[in-house]
């Protein structure tokens, strides 16, 4: 599987590591595990800088009315996402999918600004 994952019950922190290709199943599969696992709400690291996405705009469009549904029905919690190499058309709308949720988002093209930020943005949340 090409998606990584780890939750720290301390940081309430999920990162996730994504490597080589990523489809529309691996997508869905992760989403299914935070919800279930009632980790929707805890900060996400997503570390991509080796993934390739590979959907069609129609599958990105699927994975988008789901991600609307998580967000209508669930607290989501801040996301730092590290951009691959390649950026496809397809990826771009997905997180323009994941922008659309009340949450603090940032994109990042390294992962260890993106750590820093999701840490710092993660503990403002929890003092509120």
């Amino acid at each position: 599987m090409p998606i990584h994952w780890t939750a720290q019950s301390m940081s309430n922190l999920v990162t996730v590591i994504a490597e080589g290709d990523v489809d529309k199943g691996d997508v869905e599969a992760f989403l299914d595990l935070l919800i279930g696992a009632n980790l929707a709400a805890w900060s996400k690291l997503i570390g991509a800088r080796a993934a390739r996405f590979v959907f069609t705009s129609q599958e990105v469009n699927e994975i988008g009315v789901r991600l609307r549904a998580a967000h209508a029905e669930h607290s989501i919690g801040p996301l730092a996402f590290v951009m691959p190499e390649a950026k496809t058309p397809e990826l771009m709308r997905l997180l323009g999918f994941l922008a659309a949720a009340e949450r603090p988002m940032r994109v990042f093209q390294e992962f260890a600004p993106a750590q820093k930020w999701i840490h710092k943005a993660g503990s403002c949340k929890r003092r509120h």
